[in-house]
């Protein structure tokens, strides 16, 4: 009796570890991970509304209906990537920055911008010692975000505290832009 009770138990801990193990592994092998279906709506350096407020299914859940949001594929190895909005005036709105498997790498938002607009420049180390030696001009006042990446997203989000902020907001992201920095102008 004590040896079945042993290979139930070495069993169930067995099979407890075997189920961690491939729900750790599914974002690794799923098809259907951000990075896909962003790149089946639209393609790299294109603001994408991800919300459900575009007549559509959401491209990606969202688990807070109070916010809208857009969002951007990138590839650093075709330069550096410039996201910015000319609105301002929105109660709160936040960027993160996304590696291609999901994992957030950085975030910030209107209290930690320069006059609370949406300027971010995205960037590999390389870059940045590139952008040191000579910052290009127009780039003044924006956030530099140095990561060691080459593929990303980035997700900006607007709060919409009620329904009249609903166009201001949904503006604010159809306003937004992505795109690479031309050193050359």
């Amino acid at each position: 009796m004590r040896k079945v009770l042993y290979a139930l138990l070495l069993g169930l801990v067995g099979a407890g570890i075997v189920h961690i193990v491939v729900l750790l592994l599914v974002p690794q092998f799923s098809e259907r991970d951000a990075w896909s279906r962003l790149a089946m709506k639209s393609g790299l350096y294109t603001m994408t509304r991800i919300d459900d407020q575009t007549g559509g299914p959401p491209v990606v859940k969202s688990v807070d209906p109070l916010f809208f949001a857009a969002s951007c594929r990138f590839d650093l190895a075709d330069g550096i990537v410039r996201l910015r909005s000319p609105i301002d005036n929105l109660p709160f709105w936040s960027m993160s920055v996304y590696d291609r498997n999901g994992h957030n790498l950085y975030s910030y938002n209107d209290l930690s911008a320069t006059e609370g607009r949406l300027n971010a420049i995205v960037l590999t180390p390389a870059q940045m010692i590139g952008v040191r030696k000579t910052l290009p001009e127009g780039l003044e006042g924006s956030v530099f975000i140095e990561l060691p990446i080459s593929e990303g997203i980035t997700v900006v989000r607007g709060f919409v505290p009620d329904a009249s902020w609903k166009q201001a907001v949904a503006r604010f992201l159809d306003q937004a832009s992505c795109e690479i920095v031309d050193f050359a102008s």
